[in-house]
């Protein structure tokens, strides 16, 4: 299988993702379930677009060529099919069997994307061997660094999607079945600290400039640990304001990073303000949790920190990423331009600020009004998309 191949198998992955995004958005103008939203937000769009790109990074970042790409091809129909079951298995009606049907094709799909990528890294597991060189030789050092935490991103998604058979009563659980663990462990632990371990190494090439190693070794220990901790912890107690301080230490230094490398860098792409969106999201999204950790859960504040953490920081970031790797202005169809990129995540930015607020404040109207504008943009980012893919 050629490299064009893996990256046509990489446009799937993420076409998958956007049809998730689209779904999730339209179903919540019409109400949906907590564990429908998680589906779709978590698991259908960003980890799949995880997937899509992790095939293609990975191996190059770890100096190594992906040992059986075909794996790529069996994996996606498992997982897009447990997108699916576990976001119908929530809803009031379905089958439980549906639900569980849902946890094994995901996990399966999981297992064969991790046993892959380890068996591809498995004489370079730390990532020492980085493949840096050249022009990008001075960054070598905080390559490896980075390097070194993909395998505990990866981990994560073993345990979360262990956790999310748990669930469903196909295994017993590793903590009490208390579904945001799982949650945790899969959006804190394997899609946020892929983007700063992937971040640190994308991010500096895509700005031509360079963060503060300082931060970078702060951000990446603090990433790792604090998701396992969360899990542990939760929902309430002293550890768990432990915990909550050493995710938002992490991605507070995280988002100081991004700031720094975006004023450094003389690049304006719109691509770069939705990654820089998406760091700012996730400040908000951390101070919620660390409020949660001192004052006690509440429930419409929960609502607001969902769409902020998987929406706001982890979605603007993976849209952002996106329309650098797919840019507007590839598609020949009309209106892929940067001004229709533009649009899109100014909608989406300002719609999830509008969800957020009338979640949090028990608003349903104002919710709904910014349920539309992130729609809206969703449509616009998906369009783009399809015509890049379209013209390629």
């Amino acid at each position: 299988m050629t490299a064009a191949t893996i990256s046509r198998w990489a446009r799937r992955y993420v076409a998958v993702a956007v049809c998730s995004l689209v779904v999730w958005q339209a179903s919540l103008l019409v109400g949906v379930p907590r564990g429908t939203e998680v589906a779709l937000g978590l698991y259908g769009f960003v980890l799949h677009v995880v997937f899509g790109k992790a095939y293609s990074l990975v191996p190059s970042y770890f100096e190594r060529d992906l040992a059986e790409p075909r794996v790529a091809i069996v994996q996606l129909p498992l997982t897009a099919t447990g997108v699916a079951c576990l976001a119908a298995a929530p809803i009031a009606g379905v089958p439980t069997v549906v639900g569980v049907v849902g946890a094994l094709s995901w996990a399966v799909g999981v297992s064969l994307f991790v046993a892959l990528l380890a068996w591809t890294i498995r004489d370079n597991p730390t990532g020492a061997e980085t493949g840096t060189g050249g022009a990008n030789v001075h960054r070598a050092a905080v390559d490896r660094v980075a390097n070194a935490f993909v395998p505990v991103a990866l981990a994560y998604l073993l345990i979360g999607s262990y956790e999310t058979l748990a669930l469903h009563g196909v295994v017993p659980p590793l903590f009490d079945g208390y579904g945001p663990r799982a949650t945790h462990l899969l959006g804190a632990g394997t899609a946020t600290l892929l983007v700063f371990a992937l971040g640190f190494r994308l991010f500096p090439r895509f700005l031509v400039a360079e963060p503060p190693r300082s931060l970078v070794y702060a951000v990446l220990p603090a990433g790792a640990l604090g998701p396992i901790l969360l899990a542990a912890t939760l929902p309430a107690g002293g550890s768990f304001a432990l915990a909550a301080s050493i995710e938002a230490l992490a991605v507070t230094a995280y988002a100081v990073g991004f700031a720094t490398l975006f004023r450094r860098s003389d690049r304006r792409r719109i691509a770069f303000y939705g990654v820089l969106a998406g760091a700012g999201w996730g400040i908000v999204a951390v101070a919620l949790g660390v409020r949660f950790a001192l004052a006690g859960l509440d429930p419409a504040l929960v609502v607001a920190h969902r769409r902020v953490t998987l929406l706001g920081f982890l979605g603007m970031t993976v849209v952002g990423v996106s329309l650098q790797f797919y840019p507007p202005n590839v598609g020949r169809w009309r209106g892929c331009t940067d001004r229709t990129a533009l649009a899109a995540v100014v909608l989406l930015a300002v719609g999830v600020a509008i969800q957020a607020v009338g979640a949090g404040g028990s608003m349903a109207l104002v919710e709904r009004a910014g349920t539309v504008l992130t729609l809206s943009g969703v449509l616009g980012y998906g369009y783009l998309l399809a015509g890049a893919f379209a013209t390629r």
